[in-house]
């Protein structure tokens, strides 16, 4: 038989095998360096050795336990990797943007590059979250609502250390100021530096929470960081901090809106085309 042959009879256990490993591959990108990871590695050696054993050995009662014990294992599961997976859901569910327009957008990080920058110079730390797709109102909660528009000055003074609201991380919502003094989760993985302190796993932990951007400034060193989709870039300079905010906001915003723009076009398309009657607002 021939090459090409082949490839026609087998083709569907190719694309099997390419699904199966990107879902794998996926699973470990998600679980990776989680208190769960060491679970789910611990389960699946002891597993491995036990069905090994009992096809070896030919230990039936091992066997059944086996069988018997695998509707209870994955509800276990279940319950052992609810954060990871209620994180999953949640980005996967997320379909609200930024509603403000780019100049609006330019401005807003202009105003927040020169807030930050103050901070570092002066040594305050500090700790922001930029709401992006999922709403951080459950956060919001937890501090003390201000709804203001972004100033450099109002900033420099929440974050002054003699403050009573420097504690805590602020919300950024569009353009504004939502809240001050708020409590983020704390990140429970294992990070790679030992050194970072509770702001940067305050920053870890609500962008695995939610798919906000988090903005840290050392009270150490006045080092900025930045924590998008779990990952930390640290150390950045004035430039670097602004690129990366309108590589973030900017020009991957832009992509989703269009992408947005598109599948909302569409659905008018079709809703226009199945009821005449109907007027558009």
């Amino acid at each position: 038989m021939d090459l090409i042959g082949i490839i026609k009879e087998n083709w569907r256990a190719g694309v099997e095998v390419l699904v199966l490993w990107i879902l794998i591959y996926q699973t470990y990108r998600v679980f990776r360096a989680t208190r769960g990871a060491r679970i789910l590695v611990g389960l699946t050696v002891v597993i491995i050795l036990m069905t090994l054993a009992s096809q070896v050995l030919d230990l039936k009662v091992i066997e059944w336990i086996i069988k018997s014990a695998a509707a209870v294992l994955a509800f276990a599961l279940l319950i052992i990797f609810q954060p990871e997976l209620r994180n999953g859901l949640a980005r996967l569910g997320s379909t609200n943007l930024f509603s403000f327009s780019t100049s609006q957008q330019k401005i807003f990080l202009d105003a927040l590059t020169e807030a930050v920058m103050k901070l570092s110079k002066k040594r305050f730390g500090a700790l922001f979250a930029i709401e992006r797709g999922i709403e951080l109102s459950e956060y919001e909660r937890t501090g003390v609502v201000i709804d203001s528009a972004l100033s450099v000055e109002l900033v420099a003074t929440v974050f002054h250390p003699k403050t009573a609201l420097h504690d805590g991380g602020m919300i950024l919502k569009k353009e504004r100021i939502a809240s001050a003094a708020c409590i983020f989760p704390v990140s429970q993985k294992q990070l790679s530096d030992r050194s970072l302190g509770l702001r940067h796993r305050a920053g870890f932990g609500i962008t695995e929470e939610t798919d906000a951007v988090a903005v840290i400034v050392s009270e150490e060193t006045g080092a900025i960081s930045i924590v998008v989709e779990e990952k930390i870039y640290r150390n950045l300079s004035e430039d670097e901090f602004r690129e990366k905010l309108e590589e973030i906001f900017l020009i991957h915003g832009e992509v989703h809106k269009e992408m947005a723009a598109e599948e909302l076009d569409g659905e008018n398309r079709r809703s226009n085309s199945g009821d005449r009657d109907q007027i558009s607002d």
